[in-house]
């Protein structure tokens, strides 16, 4: 598994191309919930001025996500904004402020980020969650693994509920949680 890295750190992050050129900004990032993946980002432009980008990245144009810059084979490569964001699965949603419920219907917190693999997957592989006493009683943000099968929408994420039994408080240790977590799935 790649590094793992939350979305909203992300947002602001440069988008470099092969040749060594800073072409953009991340403005934000967009997901396909049920498929569990980035599917592009949103632009701006470089400098204290530059506003947004009619442009935009999708995914598949992304050569890798490293953990200093988005690289870029060319800025060709961007195209009309609404290639991104006019997709039916942009469309469901803001995920962080979403309610987290198992799928035995339990209120375990809310999103507040997601957890996304470095590299060139653009896999979602969890979620940085505001817990609640049904999850912790102290309240802390902690991460939850995804699990194989999603639903996610701007109403509610809904997650296994074994994943509840793979929960960590620090970003470094999720990914092993993770491949545990997996790997239990498999095993049931």
């Amino acid at each position: 598994m790649n590094t793992l890295v939350l979305a909203s750190e992300l947002s602001g992050r440069v988008v470099v191309t092969l040749g060594g050129e800073a072409v953009a900004q991340i403005k934000d990032v967009v997901f396909d919930g049920p498929a569990g993946r980035i599917t592009g980002f949103t632009l701006s432009g470089r400098g204290l001025l530059a506003g947004p980008l009619k442009q935009s990245l999708p995914f598949s144009h992304v050569h890798a996500v490293g953990p200093s810059a988005v690289m870029i084979v060319s800025k060709t490569l961007f195209e009309d904004r609404d290639a991104v964001v006019g997709r039916g699965e942009a469309d469901r949603g803001r995920v962080p402020g979403a309610p987290v419920l198992t799928e035995e219907g339990i209120d375990i917190g809310t999103v507040a980020d997601v957890v996304i693999e470095t590299g060139t997957s653009g896999r979602v592989v969890g979620f940085e969650v505001a817990a609640n006493d049904n999850l912790d009683p102290q309240h802390r943000k902690v991460f939850v693994p995804r699990g194989q099968s999603l639903a996610v929408s701007g109403h509610a994420l809904v997650v296994p509920a074994q994943a509840r039994h793979f929960v960590t408080d620090d970003l470094p240790s999720f990914a092993a949680q993770v491949e545990a977590f997996l790997t239990h799935m498999r095993h049931r």
